[in-house]
């Protein structure tokens, strides 16, 4: 009983003991060589050491002064120390460099083609790749789009097949969200807002799918409730061409958003209709309805409101029975909403806790082929489109999707890499290298937003073809003829199936499996 801290750790009392003499070593250097300019350095390394051996908060520190200060230096430069010097071409995550760099390639209008053979293992389990004919065709890009808007919707929009996928102003940056825009505009594609509300920096051309979410910001009274009027007048404006419900994501489905108080400036909240300077909870759940039923009651009265634009929702899937009640009402209601977007579990720009990003909610694949079945079940598949979102980034990732029974893909990060995303994985942290997930000025000047809006523009033309060399050397002239039997997957080390066989149970057909059965 009664023993020091330094009776217990023996090894602490000689750590110190060299790294004081070494202190006062440099100190007595220090002053010999360099004169007094310097004395800071070795009193400052003594303080460092004195201190470290007194605080409580961190054992190494504690029983190691000094020196256990380099195992943190090293954890907090590991991402990078990884990411530049260990990690190989395939085993990057969330995106690996080979995706990484195809995108930098595109928006760059750089040389986009590998030499030397694949790197990836063709028997590797889960491998995936499309079956080529030797009757190859020339897909038309010009073709690429599709047309959202069901029977009372009067105002329907043509929309390019991949367009930029909901990221809000407050979790982007004003220049990140300006150059979207601009290359929306500039390469004729649509720019989803994410569900903060329409800033000013959304307006500068490009076609925009305003979301809206729990916390109807843009749209909500004072006491964060729908607002009829504020909605009328933001849906009604030419720019925007699509509103969009967001009911979950697939970052954090179920769950709700934070805008803290130090993100909420002035501008932020006269753009979200809140009050400055104080945190601000988007709720898990919507208050303008509470059921399925009021779900598309709200979609008729928005469609109403918005003057006849194309009215959807957005949703992970969690829940099957739930997706199959919502479409189940859609008949006896005979309200439709003109598209319905499928968020895979995968997607990721949003910051949530570990739990909801790695096992929360289906991915996209198992997601899009039992909304694509079930909606054919129930006869309401023709009345709309389905948008695909979850790590889109090449076009096969777009060609694997309208497979399975997307008409449209949204892409978040190949976008966030075409302005210029590392991967530093900081989203959370509001210290973005590259100026594109911040809001700290002295970072965001950084981002050129005549530069990157080009970038962007190249990076979805450019994708587009090479999706319609991918296509034509499948034998598919056009969108309606691609095949799920053209498209594989190695299952086990000695089996390949095609995706009409994987997901394929007896029931309604993914795109074309009737063909083969005729």
């Amino acid at each position: 009983m009664g023993k020091s801290h330094f009776s217990n750790t023996p090894f602490a009392m000689v750590w110190t003991a060299t790294a004081v003499i070494l202190a006062l070593v440099s100190f007595l250097v220090a002053t010999h060589l360099l004169g007094r300019l310097w004395l800071f350095i070795p009193l400052a390394v003594f303080g460092i050491v004195l201190y470290d051996s007194v605080q409580n908060r961190h054992a190494l520190r504690r029983n190691y002064p000094l020196i256990g200060r380099l195992r943190y230096l090293m954890e907090s430069i590991r991402p990078e120390l990884r990411q530049y010097f260990m990690e190989g071409e395939l085993d990057g995550k969330p995106f690996n460099r080979r995706q990484r760099s195809i995108v930098y390639q595109r928006a760059k209008n750089e040389k986009q083609t590998i030499s030397f053979g694949m790197q990836d293992d063709p028997g590797r389990i889960g491998h995936e790749w499309a079956a080529h004919s030797i009757y190859p065709k020339v897909a038309d890009v010009r073709s690429f789009r599709v047309t959202i808007g069901g029977r009372h919707c009067t105002q329907p929009y043509d929309a390019s097949i991949l367009n930029v996928s909901a990221m809000s102003f407050g979790a982007l940056s004003r220049t990140a969200i300006m150059a979207l825009n601009k290359g929306a505009a500039l390469g004729g594609f649509a720019h989803n807002t994410g569900e903060g509300g329409i800033s000013d920096h959304h307006l500068h051309g490009g076609d925009l799918i305003w979301q809206i979410g729990t916390g109807y910001f843009g749209c909500r009274d004072a006491e964060g409730h729908f607002s009829e009027t504020l909605f009328a007048q933001k849906a009604t404006l030419p720019s925007v061409k699509m509103i969009e419900i967001k009911l979950s994501q697939g970052a954090k489905p179920g769950r709700g958003g934070l805008l803290p108080a130090h993100k909420n400036n002035p501008e932020m909240a006269r753009i979200r209709n809140i009050a400055p300077h104080v945190t601000v909870h988007s709720p898990a759940t919507h208050t303008a309805f509470a059921n399925a039923n009021g779900m598309l009651h709200f979609v008729h009265r928005l469609r109403v409101l918005s003057g006849g634009k194309p009215i959807g929702i957005k949703l992970c899937i969690g829940r099957k029975d739930e997706f199959e009640e919502l479409v189940n009402l859609m008949v006896i209601t005979g309200i439709v909403p003109d598209f319905i977007t499928i968020d895979g579990s995968e997607g990721g720009t949003g910051a949530a806790p570990l739990e909801f990003i790695d096992h929360m909610g289906m991915a996209l694949s198992d997601a899009l082929v039992f909304a694509d079945r079930t909606l054919r079940e129930y006869g309401v598949r023709d009345q709309l489109k389905v948008l695909a979102s979850g790590k889109v980034i090449t076009a096969f990732d777009m060609a694997k999707n309208l497979a399975l029974g997307a008409d449209a893909l949204y892409s978040a990060r190949g976008m966030m890499f075409a302005l210029g995303c590392i991967q530093a994985l900081k989203c959370d942290s509001g210290k973005c290298p590259v100026g594109i997930a911040t809001q700290d000025r002295s970072l965001y000047r950084g981002l050129d937003v005549n530069d990157k809006h080009v970038r962007v523009a190249n990076y979805h033309g450019n994708t587009l073809h090479a999706l319609a060399d991918l296509l034509g050397a499948c034998g598919f002239a056009s969108l309606d003829e691609i095949d799920a039997r053209s498209f594989f997957r190695r299952t086990a080390h000695d089996t390949s199936q095609n995706f009409a066989e994987i997901y394929s149970n007896g029931r309604t057909s993914l795109r074309h499996e009737e063909l083969h059965l005729a």
